[in-house]
Order: structure tokens, then sequence, then C-alpha cells
């Protein structure tokens, strides 16, 4: 039966379990199946708990995700409707507005939770 996780070694059995399930063939629906689930949730709930990961600066999210697509700083300064700006807010010189923000939101899916930290 599988039991809360509350302990580090209960966390590292409940990993080496979750991997030698998942170098298994699952089938949907199966006793397995249900137990990498459940296993994946405990171990997501713990690891929440005692390895939180900080949310990344505004301003290295804007950097990462101009990166993954692609995008040139030139096309941040067309995205936020402020060529001249755009230096200034990657340099943290200018705070991103309400409006920025939601424009990189929408444009470039950043969380907007992310976008209105302070930095």
């Amino acid at each position: 039966m599988t039991k809360p996780i509350k302990t580090e070694d209960q966390y590292n059995m409940a990993l080496a379990r979750v991997y030698e399930l998942m170098q298994t063939d699952i089938i949907e629906n199966s006793p397995e199946g249900d137990e990498l689930e459940v296993l994946s949730i405990l171990v997501e709930a713990y690891e929440k708990e005692h390895y939180p990961i900080p949310a990344p600066n505004p301003l290295e999210a804007i950097k990462f995700r101009l990166d993954q697509m692609g995008l040139s700083e030139k096309e941040l300064g067309e995205i936020l409707g402020y060529r001249s700006r755009k230096s200034e807010i990657l340099s943290g010189k200018r705070k991103l507005s309400l409006a920025m923000i939601r424009r990189l939101n929408e444009v470039l899916h950043i969380p907007a939770e992310v976008l209105i930290q302070a930095y």
C-alpha cells in the first residue's frame, strides 16, 4: 500500500520505485499504472515542500523566452511597443508597466506571476 512521503528515506525509495515502474511497459489503468500515478503525485508534493524552485527573475525569464523562440531584442521592442525602452527594461533601469506585462504574457506566454515579481 502506498503511503504519504514524510522522510528523505521514503522519498528516495519512492523515486527508486518510480524509476523501476518507468522501465516497464505499463498498461493504462493497470495496478502498476495506478501505482506510478499515485507515487508521482506524492513525490511531486514532497519536492514542492522540501525542494521548492523559486520563480525566475522577470528579466531573465524574458531573455530566456526570447532565446527559446529565436527572437531578437529588436523584436522585443516591437512586442512592447517601445523600441527605445527595451534596453532600459532589459538592463533593469525601467520597470515593466502593466500594459507591457500583459503584452509579454500574451505574445511570449510568460506567466504574469513571473513578470510581476520585484527585480
